[in-house]
C-alpha cells in the first residue's frame, strides 16, 4: 500500500494539481483584494452607499443606521446588502476568470496558428538552388 501511495504521490499529474491549488489560492487572494479594495468602493461611490452595511431590522431593539456588526449584536437583521455584496463579488470574480480563460485560449490559438518555420536541410536547399538554376 505504501508503494502504491508513493507511485500516486510522485505521479506528474498530482504535482501539477498541487501547484495549481497553491497558485489558485494565492490568485484568489489577489482577486478578492481587487474586488473588495478597488472595485466595490467605486460601486459604493456610484450608488452613494456601502452595500455591506445595508439591512432591515427585524427587531425593535435594532436602530437603523448602525453598522451591520453592531446591529447584529442588538438583535436579528435581514442583511440584504451583505448578500448583494457577495453576489457582486461573485459576478466580478467570474468575469475576471472568464477574461483570463479567454486570454489563455487566444494565446493557445495564436501559438497553434503560427508554427515556427522549419529550415530545410542543406541537401534540399542545394537541390532547390540547382532546380532554380536549371529553370533559368
Amino acid at each position: 500500500m505504501l508503494k502504491e501511495f508513493k507511485e500516486f504521490a510522485l505521479r506528474g499529474n498530482v504535482m501539477d494539481l498541487a501547484v495549481g491549488v497553491i497558485i489558485g489560492g494565492a490568485f484568489g487572494t489577489i482577486v478578492n483584494s481587487i474586488v473588495n479594495d478597488l472595485i466595490m468602493p467605486l460601486i459604493g461611490i456610484a450608488f452613494q452607499a456601502d452595500f455591506s452595511n445595508l439591512y432591515v431590522p427585524l427587531s425593535d431593539k435594532v436602530a437603523k443606521g448602525l453598522p451591520l456588526a453592531e446591529a447584529k449584536k442588538l438583535g436579528p437583521v435581514f442583511a440584504w446588502g451583505n448578500f448583494v455584496t457577495v453576489v457582486l463579488n461573485f459576478a466580478i470574480l467570474a468575469f475576471i476568470i472568464f477574461l483570463m480563460v479567454k486570454g489563455m485560449n487566444s494565446l493557445k490559438k495564436k501559438e497553434e496558428k503560427s508554427p515556427t518555420p522549419v529550415e530545410p536541410p542543406a541537401d534540399v536547399k542545394l537541390l532547390t538552388e540547382i532546380r532554380d538554376l536549371l529553370k533559368k
